[in-house]
């Protein structure tokens, strides 16, 4: 059976910081708790007051809760169930970072990682609501479903259960974020492949890199130009426009800036990155589709 008391020494904490997808940023924490900044092969933590009672190690005895299983059963963890793990799992952190000796130290990281867990488990249904919401191209849903259980697991471990915050509505921004990024990044690399081994627009030929393979048949060029002629329907006129002058697809040639292609258009910078961003998608889509 693990001992979850002993006396330990306490660590001094450092300048409170969480994140959401693995990106750091300032934090809303009141007064009554820190995030305390981990050790070395250990995790960070919420740390709250109530830590140091003399009741904290019954209080917070992750035993119960764990030996309770009927949670596995239900279609969700409703928010008071995923704030009371949530409130043992940084307790056992808390007491992994103080334990004197190597054996309570795995005692509470096997509890820490246990109550982390079954948080993940029973919110991994939001995941999926993230998946089918943001993402279009369904032939990569297995890889941002793989992708958004990682950011999960960062909320879980950062989520303050002492604020008025639903788990739910913290985990479900920091995933369309994550989500977000993704098809950014996946738009640029289906852009940046199509640009470089297929024609260019207006019927122009690609100069290929040198050494770079010639497409086969089994990868036919896809022709950009054909999405932005002014008949087809994919991208309007407004989004054609704009990806012309942001990529120097128009008769001019040049690369300007979002501002500068705002002040052409009649948009503020933010409104032509968000047109940008959107019909990137549309064309990252119809790519995967060809």
């Amino acid at each position: 059976m693990v001992d979850y008391t002993g006396d330990e020494v306490e660590r001094k904490t450092s300048k409170t910081f969480q994140f959401c997808g693995g990106n750091a940023m300032p934090s809303l924490l009141t007064s009554a708790t820190q995030r305390v900044s981990r050790l070395p092969g250990l995790p960070a933590y919420v740390f709250h007051p109530s830590f140091r009672d003399k009741g904290a190690t019954q209080r917070y005895d992750p035993r119960p809760l764990l030996a309770d299983v009927s949670d596995t059963q239900q279609p969700y963890m409703v928010d008071e169930q995923t704030r009371e793990f949530a409130r043992r799992m940084h307790y056992a952190a808390y007491r992994a970072h103080r334990a004197t000796t190597v054996a309570g130290r795995e005692q509470w990281l096997t509890a820490y990682y246990q109550l982390r867990d079954r948080i993940v488990l029973g919110n991994r249904k939001l995941i999926f609501r993230a998946v089918r919401r943001h993402v279009i191209a369904t032939a990569y849903t297995d890889d941002f479903v793989s992708d958004c259980h990682i950011v999960l697991i960062q909320a879980v471990a950062a989520f303050n259960p002492w604020l008025n915050i639903r788990f739910s509505t913290y985990a479900y921004t920091c995933l369309a974020r994550a989500l977000s990024r993704q098809s950014q990044r996946m738009a640029s690399d289906c852009l940046t492949q199509a640009l470089s081994f297929d024609s260019l627009p207006h019927g122009e030929p690609n100069v290929a890199a040198q050494g770079s393979p010639a497409p086969t048949d089994a990868h036919p060029a896809v022709r950009l130009d054909e999405y932005l002629r002014h008949d087809h329907p994919l991208l309007t006129q407004r989004e054609k426009a704009i990806l012309k002058l942001r990529f120097g697809w128009s008769d001019e040639g040049s690369n300007p800036t979002l501002e500068q292609v705002g002040r052409q258009v009649g948009l503020s910078k933010e409104r032509v990155r968000q047109v940008q961003a959107i019909a990137i998608n549309k064309l990252r889509a119809a790519l995967i589709a060809r």
